[in-house]
């Protein structure tokens, strides 16, 4: 369900809209974070950059999901990297005095917001197991099964990103996996068998 739906249409008044060009970034690490943002449509990513200029992805943000829910309200809002668009993408900002209103008036609304965040706590703890994991192999069956044993992805350099690897040690690993019948790799679509 996208929250937005669950907007009344004289709340809906004081939604922001923005569009955004592929690559476009439109918050950079260290703004402060003073809404909240839905995906209208395309996607985003939120990355940071090593000093080698790597990219490290931290999340892939789909049609009808949030971000900015969880630094809004914090002590330290501020973005832990930048928010950049995959495709073009138009997101819906919602300020924080709009936001409190919102939840304070609008029960359904209210029940959403507070089960995106309860997942979003799941997925955090479902990272760390992710990054605790020992080998290569182990981490990359784990987030195959977390996904219901399959894995769309944009390209394999953006799925290492999510995984913490290398792109050559997870290019090595797929190929590894395909030639031992553990998974079967089609265009952009990883299976488990």
């Amino acid at each position: 369900m996208n929250i937005l739906s669950l907007l009344k249409n004289s709340e809906k008044k004081h939604l922001i809209y923005r569009k955004l060009n592929k690559n476009e970034t439109l918050f950079h690490e260290g703004d402060r974070c003073e809404d909240i943002g839905i995906v209208v449509s395309g996607s985003l990513r939120i990355v940071s950059y090593l000093e080698s200029g790597n990219e490290v992805i931290y999340n892939i943000l789909q049609e009808g999901m949030i971000f900015g829910n969880n630094l809004v309200f914090s002590s330290e809002p501020y973005y832990k990297g930048d928010i950049v668009a995959q495709s073009e993408t138009q997101i819906a900002l919602i300020n924080k005095d709009d936001l409190l209103k919102f939840l304070g008036t609008n029960r359904d609304f209210l029940l959403e917001y507070l089960k995106i965040q309860s997942d979003f706590g799941k997925s955090l703890n479902n990272r760390i197991k992710l990054l605790s994991m020992n080998s290569a192999r182990e981490r990359f069956l784990f987030y195959l099964h977390d996904h219901h044993n399959v894995i769309t992805y944009q390209s394999i350099t953006q799925l290492a990103g999510q995984l913490y690897l290398s792109r050559e040690v997870l290019s090595r690993l797929i190929g590894s996996l395909c030639r031992e019948k553990v998974i079967i790799k089609t265009n952009k679509t990883i299976r488990l068998l």
